[in-house]
């Protein structure tokens, strides 16, 4: 039996410029994500996101997700060239 490939959580440049919250607060909120993660449970608990829900993202939030998508795949097209 193979095991499951592991997930890894990577955190942009700059994605919590705008977390109003202590350091402390800010450290908890990382490692509960990361946690979320490891234990599986942000993959059981995700949703996928509508059309319609799309449409109601505000334009900055949107243009944030078309370049994070855009960073994965060109970092994923790079390591399978290196590989």
């Amino acid at each position: 039996m193979t095991e499951p490939k592991k997930l890894k959580v990577t955190f942009a440049p700059g994605c919590f410029d705008k977390f109003e919250g202590t350091q402390e607060e800010l450290d908890a909120f990382i490692k509960e994500i990361e946690e979320a993660v490891t234990s599986g449970e942000l993959l059981g608990e995700s949703q996928e996101l509508s059309d319609e829900d799309w449409e109601e993202l505000p334009d900055d939030v949107k243009m944030q997700i078309a370049k994070s998508l855009e960073d994965f795949h060109n970092d994923e097209e790079r390591r399978s060239k290196l590989n």
